[in-house]
């Protein structure tokens, strides 16, 4: 099983960076789990939001395999419990997939052919976060639901 943690924009922020290379670190004592922090689209300020939209996804479904099962983070979602979040995983491990997806679109959301690609459509919160804090959110969230799945004792319900 492997976690790749997908998002569109700038290079972690060095003051979360550390938080997040740490969660992600964690999450490999338990399965593989790599970040692909592909850059924005050049003159990405002087597209049209649907045309940014349009490019971002090119870049996205060229680095998803068709097997892959894409978890789609967006405000629209379904909201998880960190319990239900971990019960979710452990389903897709025991279907044998071998790749979980999660991935954080760019500053405007994603493309229509990425929500209908995406296997799930995930919610971390209402409340709509910078990308670094939600990719902090996404790593602290993974590990916790990894510690759920061995019964240890970092999450407290």
């Amino acid at each position: 099983m492997k976690f790749q943690f997908i998002n569109i924009g700038k290079p972690h922020d060095e003051a979360l960076k550390r938080a997040i290379d740490d969660f992600t670190k964690r999450v490999n004592n338990y399965y593989s789990a790599e970040w692909l922090i592909i850059p924005p689209v050049k003159n990405a300020a002087a597209l049209p939001e649907a045309e940014l939209k349009k490019q971002e996804a090119k870049i996205i479904l060229n680095k998803i395999k068709n097997d892959d099962f894409l978890m789609l983070l967006d405000e629209t979602g379904k909201q998880l419990t960190s319990v239900e979040l971990s019960n979710f995983i452990e389903q897709k491990i025991n279907a044998g997939a071998r790749t979980i997806v999660f991935l954080i679109g760019g500053a405007f959301g994603v493309s229509n052919e990425i929500k209908q690609r995406a296997d799930f459509i995930w919610s971390l919160s209402k409340l709509v976060f910078p990308h670094g804090l939600a990719r902090l959110i996404l790593a602290e969230q993974v590990y916790r639901a990894c510690t759920i799945l061995r019964n240890e004792k970092y999450h407290h319900a």
